[in-house]
This record gives C-alpha cells, sequence and structure tokens, in this order.
C-alpha cells in the first residue's frame, strides 16, 4: 500500500488560463509587449504553440514543468492531471501537441493512431523546447528549472526531449517508447523516471530493457518502476479496461516523489 503524501497546494489554490506563443523563436517577454503597441494585433509569421498553464496562486517563484499528453489528444483528463500537478508546487504548460493538425481530441484508438502517425516528430519537439522558453519569461516560474512528463505519446516524447535540452532537470515517462539510436543517450542530463506498464503490447518490456542497457552503458540516471500486471494507458481513467487506480496512485506517489528530488535544492 502507498502511503499518500500532502500536496502544499489544494486545487483551489491553483490558478488556471490559456498562453499562446510562438514557436522556435525568442519569446516576446512583458516589458516587449510595453514598448511594441502593436504585438497583440500584429499577425505572428511562426506557428503559434497552444497551451493551457496552471500555476499556484501564493506569490513566489517556482520550478515548471511540460506536460505532455497522450495519442488521444489534449483531453479533460490531461487538464485535470496538470492542474494536480500543479499542486505539487509547480507551473505546469500542457501544450497542444495536435495544433498543427488542427488540434483534434478523440476517445477512438485507432483514429488516435492515426493522428500519431501524423506529427512532425522535430516540430513537435520543438514546440515543447519552447514551452520551456516560455516558462523563463513568466514571472511566478524559475528561470531554466524545468521538467517534462508524458504519457503514452507523451511518455515517447518526453525521453526523446531530455536527449534534446541539456538543462532539463527531470523527465518522467508514462509507457513510452524508448528512443533510437541508443547513443542519444549520451546527450541526456537529466534522471530520468520511466513507470512500465507489465503487460503494455505498444510500449513493450524491450522499451525497457533498451532505456535500461543504455543508461547503464552511458552511465545516466534512470530509475525504472514496472507494474507487472498493468496494461498500456492503467492511468487513463478515461479508459475503463485499462485503468488501474491503485497503479495510477502508486505511480503518481513515485513521480511527485521523484520530481521533488530532482528541483531540491533549486
Amino acid at each position: 500500500m502507498t502511503t499518500t503524501h500532502s500536496a502544499p497546494f489544494t486545487l483551489e489554490q491553483i490558478g488556471t488560463g490559456t498562453a499562446r506563443f510562438p514557436s522556435g523563436v525568442p519569446i516576446p517577454t512583458h516589458s516587449d509587449a510595453m514598448v511594441d503597441p502593436y504585438i497583440k494585433t500584429r499577425m505572428p509569421k511562426e506557428v503559434q504553440v497552444e497551451t493551457l498553464l496552471f500555476w499556484p496562486q501564493e506569490k513566489g517563484l517556482y520550478p515548471g514543468i511540460v506536460l505532455l499528453h497522450d495519442w488521444w489528444g489534449l483531453t479533460g483528463q490531461m487538464k485535470d492531471l496538470g492542474k494536480r500537478l500543479s499542486c505539487e508546487g509547480y507551473v505546469v504548460v500542457i501544450p497542444n501537441l495536435y495544433g498543427r493538425l488542427g488540434g483534434m481530441v478523440t476517445a477512438n484508438d485507432d483514429v488516435a493512431e492515426a493522428l500519431m502517425g501524423k506529427i512532425n516528430e522535430a516540430l513537435v519537439l520543438q514546440d515543447i523546447n519552447s514551452c520551456c522558453e516560455y516558462l523563463n519569461t513568466r514571472d511566478f516560474s524559475k528561470q531554466n528549472i524545468h521538467g517534462v512528463v508524458g504519457y503514452g505519446m507523451g511518455g515517447s516524447l518526453a525521453l526523446r526531449f531530455a536527449t534534446q535540452r541539456k538543462r532539463l532537470r527531470a523527465a518522467v515517462a508514462y509507457y513510452g517508447k524508448s528512443f533510437q539510436p541508443r547513443e542519444l543517450m549520451k546527450n541526456v542530463q537529466s534522471p530520468i523516471l520511466y513507470h512500465q506498464a507489465g503487460q503494455d503490447t505498444w510500449a513493450t518490456a524491450d522499451d525497457a530493457k533498451e532505456l535500461r542497457a543504455a543508461a547503464e552503458e552511458y552511465g545516466k540516471k534512470v530509475e525504472i518502476q514496472t507494474y507487472p500486471d498493468a496494461p498500456h494507458a492503467f492511468c487513463n481513467d478515461m479508459k475503463r479496461d485499462s485503468y488501474r487506480p491503485d497503479l495510477t496512485a502508486a505511480a503518481w506517489e513515485r513521480t511527485a516523489l521523484f520530481l521533488k528530488t530532482c528541483f531540491q535544492g533549486t
């Protein structure tokens, strides 16, 4: 039985909003907006990243987390997760990873798989990186103290993003596919927590094995938590066949503790 820790903030203490900013270019700061009277009306040339934002309303500086949704899109369940993660003391930004495809959301696995097949990984990783740069412009977010948490498709992207952003402090992947080639592991600077579903037929035991082998080869800190009887998407309460509330709670506790440890002293 997992002991439930107490989050520092309640859901009522979390602010919510939306944010929109250009991908792959410098993000305008508040002072930029003050000196440019046309900033709100000028049509941007760059693709805009559409996001949801959650933050503790108590005045302070908080580490930032980029939360990456699964292949069904930015669902209500992901919004709930973002708010709950913010209760742990983080500014949480959730980019719509399907923004370039019209921001679709689906409950159908086949449609979801087709959507995932259409994304351009390099551009999506650029969008995720821009989320970190956006957090650096906020006056309630710590500069370059960021982590990434992803589920399924988002878990795969979280692992991939950890190979790209040198200043990342933490990466958590729930049942995601490992990156290829394994040599990319040498670029990883942050500790990684990987939640493996033992009965997963999508992100299989081979993914966890590959991740472990690469970590050992390059001397990186990768923690793998395995849930032997769990199917893929066991944390998704919208998927009744696969949802496992007890395992979801255990994984959440491990994630909260891992993030707290990674951000300690920042």
